[in-house]
């Protein structure tokens, strides 16, 4: 008499089937694993140095400029090939000129204010504005030109001199006998040949020019920048471009993390708090021996891939493993298992 057959196996297509499928997983789960770079914070952006407390990759410098800064990659047809980089702010996005740690500023270019080059500026745009809540100061180094504004909302008039010293001391006037108004770097004289009207003043916020601009037809930005070549206040030119002032708060820790071992001071993408970036993992401390057990968590920027990559290897093992154990307690057809029936 014939037995019965008694299968819960797994159908024969099975095998083949997983043969497939498991290369396949294998190659999903390597290809998300994160490829990181030992130093994933650049220090550079079309030849102007971007450091601490600065950056343009998100988890690099200090927290208080996340994402002001970005660097923008000229595309491969442009007669430029070197990248831009951009300030940030409410207004739009802005070329910034140059830039200074010693002094910590740089000077940016509004696409839209009045130069010798361009001598219209443009009132589509929203006028140039920084977010308070950041740690941006438009410098009193600056000075603004305003151009054709209207005199029933602006007060017109000349400047005294003791403003200069006491600023406090005078009023909201526009200085119609700036200096620059009739020597404009480049093309002095160009205003009055165009008969328009200029009056300067010395905004301490970009709301002052911004309500500025709500009167007059556009303006110019210069700032004062010195050259060291006579003694100071005597030093300085007028150059186009809004100067704006920014901190260096260097922490402790931030020291701590340059001086041993040369780290890069960063912080965790997730939750803000303090990270020392070094070549192959992040410290809470410096990059110096002993300090590789303060590793990075998974929110960081700077990750190691062998660990996403090992861990991939363990998925697919556990797998394995599972069905392995899951074929032993199975009652395999005809109670025989042979090479045609077997999974491994």
């Amino acid at each position: 008499m014939k037995h019965a057959e008694i299968s819960t196996s797994l159908p024969h297509s099975t095998p083949t089937a997983m043969a497939h499928f498991l290369p396949l997983l294998l190659l999903v789960i390597l290809s998300h694993a994160p490829h990181t770079s030992p130093f994933p914070c650049r220090t550079s952006c079309g030849g102007l140095p971007i450091r601490y407390p600065l950056a343009i990759d998100d988890g690099c410098g200090s927290p208080f400029y996340r994402r002001l800064l970005s660097c923008l990659e000229p595309p491969t047809s442009s007669p430029s090939p070197s990248p831009l980089l951009l300030l940030r702010t409410p207004s739009g996005s802005y070329p910034v000129l140059s830039l200074s740690y010693t002094d910590p500023h740089l000077v940016i270019s509004d696409p839209s204010m009045w130069t010798c080059a361009a001598h219209s500026s443009s009132t589509s745009s929203p006028p140039f504005s920084l977010d308070n809540s950041k740690r941006f100061s438009l410098s009193s180094k600056n000075s603004f030109l305003f151009l054709n504004c209207s005199p029933d909302a602006v007060l017109l008039e000349p400047r005294p001199a003791f403003c200069d010293r006491s600023p406090g001391r005078c009023g909201s006037s526009c200085d119609s006998a700036a200096y620059l108004c009739h020597n404009l770097p480049g093309c002095p004289g160009e205003l009055a040949e165009r008969a328009t009207t200029c009056c300067a003043s010395f905004p301490t916020s970009a709301e002052s020019v911004r309500m500025m601009l709500r009167h007059c037809e556009g303006y110019a930005g210069l700032h004062w920048r010195r050259t060291g070549a006579v003694a100071p206040p005597y030093d300085e030119v007028a150059e186009y471009g809004i100067r704006v002032d920014f901190e260096v708060v260097l922490t402790d820790r931030c020291r701590a993390c340059e001086s041993k071992g040369g780290g890069t001071c960063g912080f965790d993408s997730a939750t803000g708090t303090f990270l020392c970036l070094c070549d192959r993992w992040n410290s809470t401390t410096n990059c110096e021996h002993g300090s590789w057990r303060h590793k990075a968590s998974t929110g960081v920027i700077v990750g190691t891939a062998s660990v996403a990559s090992l861990g991939g290897f363990a998925g697919v093992g556990a797998l394995i493993y599972y069905i392995r154990k899951m074929r032993s307690n199975k009652v395999v057809s005809c109670g025989v298992q042979t090479n045609e029936n077997r999974l491994f």
